[in-house]
């Protein structure tokens, strides 16, 4: 399942819900978000505390497809959140984009858990400025797209409220 959205439009509590609703025991989270400050080392914690016990966060703000192979190994399901802060990670890393999402394709396709993936959406707004924003929604959009060419489910998320784009 792919849970698309724009910022604080519920997308990771809802793939939570959905992980949680699937997952008949243990559940991975797999976060790409890497803090650099206090702020974001405070929501990081705050996220881990919310989702308790059950579940078993793996750090991947890099190797994604590595980090699906192994929570399928170790989980009934798995959150992956979010691309968008995973596909920031590499373009800063300045790694090749296709071959990225083309391992994380693969990654996906051989899971044999389901996988809750959260994305933004970030290309409903206007064009951006300058070459790098400009160069990131398009890479974020393209991922998007390939990963919901996968994905049996997508949900786009507005307001807290789901819409099923496919499924």
């Amino acid at each position: 399942m792919l849970v698309l959205g724009g910022c604080r439009s519920g997308k990771s509590r809802y793939a939570q819900q959905r992980c949680e609703a699937v997952g008949n025991g243990n559940l991975a989270y797999i976060a790409t978000a890497q803090a650099f400050d206090a702020e974001m080392e405070e929501r990081i914690a705050r996220h881990k505390g919310e989702r308790g016990s059950r579940w078993l966060t793996i750090d991947a703000p890099m190797d994604l497809p590595a980090a699906l192979s192994q929570a399928a190994r170790r989980a009934d399901a798995v959150l992956v959140d979010c691309l968008t802060l995973w596909l920031t990670n590499l373009m800063l890393a300045e790694e090749d984009l296709a071959s990225a999402r083309a391992a994380l394709a693969e990654a996906m396709m051989a899971c044999q858990v389901p996988v809750v993936l959260v994305s933004n959406e970030v290309g409903l707004g206007i064009v951006p400025d300058n070459a790098l924003a400009r160069r990131f929604r398009d890479e974020a959009g393209w991922l998007n797209q390939q990963m919901a060419a996968l994905c049996e489910d997508v949900i786009l998320m507005a307001a807290g409220l789901p819409l099923r784009l496919k499924g």
